[in-house]
């Protein structure tokens, strides 16, 4: 996901994507202590897309 993208988004869409990201965090993490996970960076990259939507909601705060 690129920061660009969530420029575009609504707060509600952001909110919806986070809960989304959360939600897949935590399916890969029970997938990665089960040994069915075939690639560990996903795990990474799921974080940083967390990360970058928290940013973009922050920023939003900030500036209203």
């Amino acid at each position: 996901m690129k920061a660009k993208d969530l420029h575009n988004m609504t707060d509600v869409e952001l909110n919806n994507r986070l809960s989304e990201l959360k939600s897949e965090l935590f399916n890969l993490r029970f997938r990665l202590a089960s040994g069915q996970l075939e690639n560990p960076v996903s795990i990474r990259t799921c974080k940083r897309d967390i990360a970058r939507v928290n940013t973009e909601i922050r920023a939003r705060e900030l500036k209203a």
